[in-house]
């Protein structure tokens, strides 16, 4: 089998649809093709930061919703604390309620009475003032005063024992006389 031969004129025929070709795959290439791969990866990059955005914006909702229960929760602690103080002046609460505590605690004869009161420095806490009591137990032994003490510092939240003075008594050696030194948080009213 033989080719055909060409002549000169469809040699220049087939020269020139080649330039056409390669000329239409240049104009297609250059101006088609690139700015639609240009415009693709712009897509993808804005895809790709939307999504990051979102992710971001998923993990900065979960942020928010643990603090939002957070916030309801310290709001009812703090709520909770603050109707341990009730109405009126600690003064005339604060001492009854210990006597009473201790009474159910097997341990009698028991005095409060305030040392002194100091604010909170706290910028948090502007509205609370700090009580100093001295609690005197005449007479109580080891393990009644320890189960008391345990109970005192969970049933009080804002109460923190200070110091603790013990003295054994020379009438009664299986009793002791005791002293506390307690500081409790009471907002002011």
């Amino acid at each position: 089998m033989s080719l055909p031969s060409l002549n000169q004129d469809q040699i220049k025929k087939m020269i020139l649809s080649g330039f056409g070709f390669v000329f239409l795959l240049y104009i297609y290439f250059t101006f088609f093709l690139g700015p639609l791969n240009k415009s693709r990866q712009a897509a993808q990059a804005a895809i790709a930061d939307v999504q990051h955005k979102i992710d971001t914006s998923k993990g900065e909702m979960a942020k928010t919703a643990n603090l939002e229960r957070q916030a309801k929760d310290m709001t009812a602690h703090f709520a909770a604390l603050k109707a341990l103080n009730p109405e009126g002046a600690p003064i005339a609460w604060f001492p009854p309620r210990i006597k009473g505590f201790f009474a159910d605690q097997q341990i009698d004869k028991v005095m409060a009475r305030l040392e002194g009161t100091t604010s909170f420095k706290e910028a948090d806490l502007p509205g609370w003032t700090k009580y100093d009591w001295l609690i005197d137990l005449p007479r109580t032994d080891y393990a009644s005063l320890g189960q008391a003490i345990a109970a005192l510092e969970n049933r009080e939240p804002l109460l923190c024992i200070r110091k603790l003075n013990i003295h054994l008594t020379a009438q009664e050696p299986q009793f002791q006389q005791v002293t506390i030194a307690a500081t409790t948080a009471i907002e002011k009213r």
